[in-house]
C-alpha cells in the first residue's frame, strides 16, 4: 500500500476514534449501530482497516457525520501536522492539550493579576485586599501546590526536594492559568527562577513586583514565623539579602513595580489598582466594591 494511502487510512481512523469517543460510544456500541464488526472497527481506528465506501458510510452515519466529511478530514491531515496529531488523541488528551495551549499561548484580558516578590513582600496581604477592590477571587499558588501534593510545603521540601516542588508548581500553574479567567494570584518567591513558569505568568497575567527593602523583608518574614528555606542557618538574614540581589533582575521583568516599604499596604493597593485600571476605572472598581446605601 502506498504511503499516501496509509496516511489517509490513519487519518480517517483517527477521526472515527475521536468522533466515537466524543459521543461517548464504546467500540461495541458503534459496531451495533453501524453493523461493522468490532474487530474491523479496531483495525480502522488503528489505521490498518481498508474499509469500503459503503461500510465507511454506515460508520459515518452512526457517528452523526458523512463518509465525505471523514475523507475530507483525512485528506487534509497530512498537510497539517498539528491537526493530524490532535486527530489521534483521545477526548481527554485533546482537553489536556487545549488546557496547555491556552495557558502557554493564550493572552488574558487583563483580569488575571499575578504578584511576585521575595518572602515578606506582602503578596498575601496586598493580594487579598486588591482582589477585594477588583471584586475577583484571591489565590495563593503555594496553597494550590499543597492541595495538589496532599502535603504542606515543608513536607514537600523534606520528602521530595526543591526540584520536585518547582516541577509540581509549574504543572499547577499551567492548569490554573488554563482554567481561570480572573483573579489575583500570589506566587512563591522563587517562581521567577523557573523560566517556563515565569514566561507563562507574564504571557497570561498582569504581573506586579512588590518591592521592599531587605530589612523590611526580613522583619516581615520573622513576623510570619517563616524563615524557609534557611531556618536553620545562623546567616539567614544575609542569605535573604543575597536572594533578593540575585532575583531582583528577574522581578524587574514584571509589568510594574510597587514599593511597599514606601507606600505601606493601603498605599500599595491603591497604586496597583490605579496602574492596573487607570484613575477612572479604579474609582469605578471602588464604587462596585463599596456601593452606597440607598
Amino acid at each position: 500500500m502506498a504511503d499516501g494511502a496509509k496516511g489517509l487510512l490513519g487519518a480517517v481512523g483517527a477521526a472515527v476514534r475521536r468522533l466515537r469517543e466524543g459521543r461517548g460510544l464504546s467500540r461495541r456500541a458503534l459496531s451495533d449501530e453501524s453493523g461493522v464488526s468490532e474487530r474491523f472497527l479496531a483495525d480502522l481506528e488503528g489505521g490498518t482497516g481498508n474499509i469500503s465506501v459503503v461500510r465507511l458510510a454506515e460508520v459515518a452515519r452512526a457517528l452523526g457525520t458523512t463518509a465525505g466529511a471523514l475523507l475530507r478530514e483525512g485528506e487534509s491531515a497530512p498537510g497539517d501536522p498539528a491537526s493530524a496529531l490532535l486527530a489521534g488523541l483521545s477526548r481527554d488528551e485533546v482537553h489536556e492539550a487545549e488546557r496547555w495551549l491556552r495557558a502557554r499561548f493564550g493572552r488574558g484580558d487583563g483580569q488575571l493579576v499575578a504578584l511576585v516578590g521575595l518572602r515578606g513582600a506582602g503578596k498575601s496581604t496586598i493580594g487579598r485586599a486588591l482582589a477585594g477592590k477588583l471584586s475577583v477571587p484571591f489565590f495563593e499558588l503555594d496553597a494550590l501546590v499543597e492541595q495538589a501534593a496532599g502535603l504542606s510545603l515543608p513536607g514537600i521540601f523534606s520528602l521530595h526536594g526543591e526540584a520536585y516542588y518547582r516541577r509540581l508548581a509549574r504543572e499547577v500553574l499551567t492548569r490554573f492559568l488554563a482554567e481561570t479567567d480572573e483573579g489575583v494570584l500570589a506566587t512563591g518567591g522563587g517562581l521567577v527562577l523557573d523560566r517556563e513558569s515565569w514566561r507563562l505568568l507574564q504571557r497570561r497575567c498582569r504581573t506586579v513586583w512588590l518591592q521592599a527593602t531587605p530589612d523590611d523583608h526580613w522583619q516581615r518574614v520573622l513576623a510570619q514565623g517563616d524563615e524557609r528555606p534557611s531556618a536553620a542557618s545562623p546567616h539567614a538574614r544575609d542569605e535573604l539579602r543575597a536572594l533578593l540581589k540575585v532575583r531582583e533582575p528577574l522581578y524587574a521583568q514584571a509589568e510594574m513595580a510597587v514599593d511597599t516599604s514606601r507606600l505601606g499596604v493601603p498605599g500599595a493597593v491603591r497604586e496597583v489598582l490605579q496602574r492596573l485600571t487607570g484613575p477612572h476605572k479604579a474609582s469605578a472598581a471602588r464604587r462596585r466594591a463599596h456601593p452606597r446605601q440607598n
